[in-house]
């Protein structure tokens, strides 16, 4: 099965965004994805951190974002996994980063909150996710059928990458694909984006799944893109070199994930 990464280098225009969102996931579709993911915040990027609580959304409310992820899931028949957006709570003055997912049908039916919220000062560069952001607390695996075969699928978004006991919980039972939308900044990115995702894969034994946002926003803030999809032996499938919106694809093999598992066990030898 085909499973593809949609990266976006999304602005302060929701609407702009949203729009975009929809091309790419209509063109992953019609080149044969049955699984598609979007960035974190691909539906808003604004110049302050405080800008995203005006768009914060309720998911017994659903607004504007939800609705044109469960369209998209709906009109292309794919899973959606929709990148990050704001969601709500019961702090004004504080909004949940949220992950949703949608079947082929556009019902919603999985949600994670990004846990580990990202600070980082090198001087010139500076941002705390925790002024804006609170923190869920919960992993968040669900079982899916995709292209006729049954898979769990593990969540996390951008700065969880960097907590590898995140990703063994969501090992009980094993997952055959994590999913990780995010918005590296371009130095943490170049660093560490592709060697930490390949570990993950080669620790967990499973795919991993990228999508990023790649270039330069409204706010000046330039991420690191180089979207990917890793196989569970921690070889690059695809990945993305050059900056703007594009699809990533590859291919999905169970086949391949048994054969890993079976030759080098490891999942079964955990002790801890």
């Amino acid at each position: 099965m085909k499973i593809a990464a949609l990266q976006m280098v999304s602005g302060s225009s929701p609407e702009h965004n949203l729009d975009t969102a929809e091309r790419l996931v209509a063109e992953a579709a019609a080149a044969g994805a049955a699984l598609v993911a979007l960035p974190e915040y691909f539906c808003f990027m604004g110049r302050r951190d405080t800008d995203k609580l005006a768009l914060a959304e309720r998911l017994e409310a659903p607004g504007p974002i939800q609705r044109r992820l469960a369209d998209a899931a709906r009109r292309h028949g794919v899973w959606v996994i929709g990148g990050t957006l704001p969601l709500a709570t019961d702090d004004p003055a504080r909004v949940r980063n949220s992950t949703l997912v949608f079947d082929p049908q556009g019902a919603q039916v999985a949600r994670y909150d990004k846990i580990h919220l990202f600070r980082y000062d090198q001087g010139s560069e500076r941002y705390d996710e925790g002024r804006v952001l609170e923190a869920g607390a919960e992993p968040v695996a669900f079982d899916a059928e995709v292209a006729g075969q049954r898979l769990r699928i593990g969540l996390a978004v951008c700065y969880d990458l960097r907590f590898p006991e995140l990703f063994r919980a969501l090992m009980r039972p094993p997952c055959d694909l994590l999913v990780l939308p995010s918005a590296f900044t371009h130095g943490t990115g170049q660093a560490h984006w592709e060697l930490l995702l390949r570990a993950r894969a080669v620790e967990n034994q499973c795919y991993v799944l990228a999508p990023a946002q790649g270039g330069v926003h409204d706010s000046g803030r330039r991420t690191w893109g180089h979207s990917l999809v890793a196989g569970p032996w921690g070889e690059l499938l695809a990945q993305r070199e050059a900056d703007g919106e594009g699809v990533v694809m590859a291919e999905l093999d169970p086949a391949r994930l048994a054969e890993v598992r079976r030759q080098l066990p490891a999942l079964e030898h955990r002790r801890l």
